[in-house]
């Protein structure tokens, strides 16, 4: 059976619901929908999701209102659903949502931004070995799909102006594109890359500069796959063509 999962960081899910939210998803038509930074309490996530009958709906919403925040959004009930990592520090801001499915756990993940002049880059370093430690944890009993904003870019292919963002800007100091190895380095495959290893193509654009109108992006979002499953995996696809929020959809179809 072909499932289609697709993941999307909407900036704000009540923004994106007055922004042709549902016509997009109702187009691109998963069967799995990863949301993050919802910037709002469940209730309001519940409320504005409501027209989305099809699905049965978890939320992960920040203590903190107006921030972070995550959805997942399922028309086959999972076997259970779990928000955070466990891990006290890290389990304030909404950001981990894992879903068992029968051959695999999906985790919905909104990693952090290391923010303006890198305030949080330390945190960001404990909180990609945390959640590799948490993914390898979940690998240990079925594979995995992680999904999400990683707020990373990989390689110099992953963003438009390489030179000029390394080590200055968050999402491309060697701190962030270590720990995105160290990912790779334990067994998970960036899904779209390995599908597409020279494509260049973005998945965030600042609003600033009109850096959308000049395809200015970054590639931050990713598939990051169990190698058992990548096997299994037909397409992984970036929508850029798809308008909302300051990301794009991503999707994986995988034969499971």
């Amino acid at each position: 059976m072909g499932l289609k999962i697709i993941s999307w960081n909407v900036n704000g899910i009540r923004a994106v619901a007055k922004k042709d939210f549902f016509e997009n998803i109702e187009k691109l038509d998963p069967d799995i929908l990863c949301l993050q930074e919802t910037k709002a309490q469940d209730d309001e996530v519940k409320n504005v999701l409501s027209p989305m009958t099809g699905y049965e709906i978890h939320y992960n919403s920040a203590d903190k209102k107006g921030y972070s925040g995550t959805a997942l959004l399922s028309k086959k009930e999972p076997q259970g659903v779990k928000n955070d990592m466990g891990v006290p520090k890290h389990d304030s801001e909404g950001r981990v949502q894992c879903a068992e499915f029968d051959d695999f756990y999906l985790v919905n993940v909104y990693v952090p931004n290391s923010g303006q002049q890198l305030v949080r880059l330390d945190y960001r370093k404990i909180w990609d070995a945390d959640l590799l430690k948490y993914l390898k944890n979940l690998e240990a009993t079925k594979p995995v799909i992680a999904c999400g904003d990683f707020n990373v870019a990989h390689r110099p292919i992953d963003l438009k102006n390489d030179k000029a963002n390394y080590n200055k800007t968050a999402g491309y100091t060697q701190i962030e594109i270590d720990g995105m190895d160290n990912f790779i380095a334990s067994g998970f495959v960036d899904a779209f890359r390995k599908l597409h290893p020279d494509e260049v193509v973005y998945t965030y654009w600042s609003y600033r500069f009109k850096a959308r109108e000049r395809n200015v992006g970054w590639r931050i979002d990713y598939f990051l796959v169990s190698p058992s499953l990548m096997k299994k995996v037909r397409s992984v696809n970036i929508f850029s063509e798809v308008h909302g929020s300051d990301h794009c959809p991503i999707g994986l179809h995988i034969n499971v």
